[in-house]
């Protein structure tokens, strides 16, 4: 009889994992704890939920190493991309998707597989036989966490991970903000005006920066010391670093001109970018926050276009554990301790969904081959997931390892060829080579 594999964790990583093992062959059983236990950020029992942004950001495959990650995930026939896809919404060059009807769909796909099983229920140890894949992010239960400590033998690393606010559109006022995406980036006139701006003078900006480095923010516990992952700063942790880091961050005003004032050039500028296809929905672009939510509402409501906002949803911040995976899992992403367990997802030191759930693809298909009696290795590390793996399972330093997106930095160098390249072609290069690279690891 063959062997089954046992995921636990039903998100991105999770989710991607048990289809790829299922369209292999195996028979999958996937434990997710929601909606039985419920989790800070979570609001439904949907696979796949989507807690913080809804963008699986660029979506250029040719000089982006995120857009590459896009279509090495379509190439190898994923889920998560598939109704990425679906259910898309337009985001002038990034990868947006209608939120719950994307989780929806992915769970139904995987209910409807007659290889996959889904079972409500909480695991809370390592298990001591069979195989299994712990996929459970960021919001590891306490007790799953503790059996995770107790069998490594090391402290957790550990970072805080914060979300943004979601406005209803309705109650934008759209006599001081304006539709357009920056450098009106979009094929279509759609995604050419994707994003709501609203501008904000040199003594808006002022005080608004004032306003949220004085407002009530969420104390951490006692004994928690855990840093900051730097790809999802809180927008008032930024401001700590330096007054102007906003403006040039997620409030840049640069490739955007306002049609109320077109001769005026904004200061700053705040976007909000589609939550939903019916676009009723807009989430706060690069707002993560740890304010108190009292403070939240007084202070966003000082953004111009925002006087009379009405939130579906306030920012808030929660911990997130990962591995320390240079020393505790091997090339196939084994715990050297139990390789009959497999970790995937940011509890690996990935950070953001479409790592995420690249990481629950290969941890599939290599659960998959294993219990199919063969060994498949890792990608080669000069494909994008190939070079997450690489950089998670070794070739990151264990002392100093920290979450990590995917980035042409974890990528072999290519040698220029004829005299230096520019930054473009590079980047053309590295996709070129990696897409073949991938296509010939699929036919492995």
């Amino acid at each position: 009889m063959t062997q089954e594999l046992h995921i636990v964790g039903g998100g991105m990583a999770g989710s991607e994992a048990a289809w790829q093992a299922a369209q292999m062959g195996v028979k999958v059983v996937l434990h997710e704890m929601r909606p039985t236990v419920g989790t800070f950020a979570h609001r439904t029992g949907s696979l796949a939920e989507m807690v913080c942004s809804n963008s699986f950001r660029s979506d250029d495959d040719e000089r982006n190493a995120v857009g590459l990650l896009h279509w090495e995930m379509r190439a190898a026939n994923g889920l998560i991309m598939a109704m990425a896809e679906a259910h898309r919404i337009p985001a002038g060059g990034a990868l947006a998707v209608d939120r719950d009807p994307f989780a929806e769909s992915v769970t139904a796909k995987l209910r409807e597989h007659p290889l996959v099983s889904i079972v409500d229920e909480e695991v809370t140890s390592l298990p001591s036989d069979g195989a299994w894949i712990i996929a459970t992010g960021p919001l590891t239960s306490g007790t799953l966490a503790e059996s995770i400590r107790a069998e490594t033998g090391a402290d957790s690393l550990a970072f805080f991970d914060a979300i943004a606010p979601i406005v209803y559109a309705d109650s934008v006022d759209m006599n001081v903000a304006w539709l357009q995406s920056r450098y009106d980036k979009g094929e279509t006139e759609e995604e050419r005006t994707a994003y709501v701006n609203c501008p904000m003078d040199k003594a808006q900006y002022e005080a608004f920066i004032d306003a949220m480095l004085a407002a009530d923010k969420a104390e951490f516990r006692e004994g928690e010391t855990a840093g900051y992952f730097d790809g999802c700063l809180p927008i008032e942790v930024m401001a700590e670093r330096g007054r102007e880091t906003p403006r040039f961050g997620p409030m840049k005003p640069i490739g955007l001109t306002n049609p109320h004032n077109p001769d005026v050039k904004p200061y700053a500028v705040v976007q909000l970018r589609r939550d939903n296809k019916l676009g009723t929905l807009y989430n706060i672009v690069g707002f993560q926050t740890k304010m108190k939510y009292g403070a939240q509402t007084d202070v966003f409501r000082m953004i111009p276009g925002l006087e009379n906002a009405s939130f579906a949803r306030l920012g808030g911040i929660h911990r997130n554990t990962f591995l320390n995976s240079p020393t505790l899992l091997d090339d196939r992403m084994r715990l050297r301790s139990r390789p009959n367990i497999r970790f995937a997802g940011q509890v690996t030191g990935v950070e953001g969904y479409v790592e995420s759930a690249a990481m629950g693809l290969l941890a599939g298909r290599m659960a998959a081959a294993e219990i199919l009696g063969r060994d498949l290795p890792p990608p080669p590390p000069d494909t994008a997931t190939g070079a997450l793996i690489t950089h998670i399972t070794g070739g990151a330093e264990a002392k100093t390892f920290q979450p990590m997106n995917v980035n042409f930095g974890l990528f072999p160098p290519i040698e220029a060829k004829g005299g230096r390249r520019g930054r473009k072609d590079r980047y053309k290069a590295y996709t070129d080579r990696a897409k073949e690279a991938f296509t010939e690891w699929l036919a492995m």
